[in-house]
């Protein structure tokens, strides 16, 4: 690569019931993908051991691929109060996981991800999964929350490339 430097990018769609997960490689203006998938829990057992399963699989990940950096989806504001406090303790593991080992971690609201990758703030699931095959030819996404963390990847690397190229 021309003067650029290869970053390793974690990206992340938090959720209790299932996380996705995607890992990308950037280097300068080019993306390629490394891995994705989804972190399931069990519905049916207590809040905590569904945050611990999360987090220990999420800590597996960290290990194997070790990411030079992380970037998680914001929570949405949703209608019941319940779901969004369950969504926000599953999102503060995505968060407190990378950042335990001394990774930076990026936050960015769907909108502006959907706007990164799609180019409109309110692009429909399936047009995000679109662009996310085009942007990172041959890869098979394992699920709709795969492709919003491979997305959420994408645009953290777009914006580190931004930040660069400012200082």
């Amino acid at each position: 690569m021309r003067g650029g430097i290869s970053l390793i990018i974690l990206g992340l769609d938090p959720g209790l019931g299932t996380t996705g997960w995607g890992v990308i490689v950037a280097e300068g203006n080019r993306l390629s993908h490394i891995a994705n998938g989804q972190i399931k829990t069990d519905s049916k057992a207590p809040l905590p051991e569904r945050l611990v399963t999360l987090d220990a699989a999420l800590t597996d990940l960290l290990l194997h691929y070790r990411p030079d950096g992380a970037a998680v989806e914001e929570v949405f504001v949703n209608v019941n109060p319940q779901s969004t406090l369950k969504l926000g303790q599953a999102r503060g593991i995505c968060l407190l996981a990378p950042a335990r080992t001394g990774i930076a971690v990026g936050e960015y609201a769907a909108r502006l991800v959907k706007k990164a990758v799609v180019g409109v703030g309110n692009a429909e699931k399936a047009q995000v999964h679109a662009m996310v095959s085009r942007l990172l030819p041959g890869v098979k996404i394992a699920g709709a929350d795969a492709a919003d963390a491979l997305a959420v990847a994408i645009t953290h690397a777009h914006h580190v490339a931004s930040a660069r190229r400012i200082f």
